[in-house]
């Protein structure tokens, strides 16, 4: 398909897993594993129609709540999907980045991200960036202490108004640039506490599709709503 405008940042809720299993009568974990299957095809589109950043809703700071045994299965899927197709994704020039609270993720799991980081840290034909332990306010909260502790580090004045420029180095997002078009699925119409400063003009495109089902089709419909968006950034035209 052919489309004036191409968002350079797409951020995904990636909502449904547990829903798709339970509607085939199949484990939760079964849906988190059809879940990774989505994310290989979507990033496959995306570099056909060269969208540039896509950052993927993978856990958030809220989802500590769910039984230890999806936590633990979920975690496990991560690092499957890193062994198994992190050489896949590095010959696809796809970069690898991590946005979240590093403090709560075990060893073996950061080792596996570093990794992953490390491997596809050259690749620039599009950014995955995975969330993962990620709360939209506790990042913001977190890049504000940053920003001030290196302040103090400087010995810069601590009062000094702040420019949405310089705080946005703090972000985990960094050097992401804003959400043009966040999509969420399975029919919830709400941003759950993913990249609260990030999506201030984002287009929100919201669809009942559940995330295991979520394709070529789904991407392309996305993108022909965005297509159709006059943006103005607060402004009249």
């Amino acid at each position: 398909m052919k489309f004036k405008t191409i968002p350079s940042h797409i951020a995904v809720i990636m909502d449904g897993n547990g829903r798709w299993a339970e509607a085939k009568g199949k484990k939760r974990t079964e849906g988190h594993r059809a879940g990774a299957d989505a994310i290989d095809r979507l990033l496959d589109v995306a570099l056909e129609y060269k969208i540039k950043n896509i950052s993927l809703y993978a856990f958030s700071t809220e989802n500590w709540k769910r039984p230890i045994t999806e936590i633990n299965a979920i975690f496990n899927l991560l690092i499957e999907f890193i062994d198994t197709r992190l050489d896949k994704i590095h010959a696809k020039g796809i970069r690898i980045h991590h946005s979240g609270n590093r403090s709560k993720l075990s060893k073996t799991v950061l080792q596996k991200i570093d990794s992953a980081m490390d491997v596809t840290k050259k690749n620039k034909k599009i950014t995955a960036n995975f969330c993962l332990n990620y709360g939209g306010q506790e990042e913001i909260l977190s890049a504000f202490t940053r920003l001030q502790n290196a302040r103090k580090t400087n010995q810069s004045p601590l009062d000094k108004t702040i420019s949405p420029k310089e705080f946005e180095k703090y972000l985990y997002t960094h050097p992401l640039p804003p959400v043009d078009l966040l999509i969420r699925t399975a029919g919830e119409q709400r941003v759950s506490n993913f990249l609260l400063w990030q999506i201030a003009y984002a287009e929100f495109f919201f669809t009942n599709t559940l995330w295991p089902d979520f394709g070529r089709e789904a991407l392309e419909e996305a993108l022909v709503f965005f297509d159709s968006r006059k943006r103005k950034f607060g402004g009249l035209t």
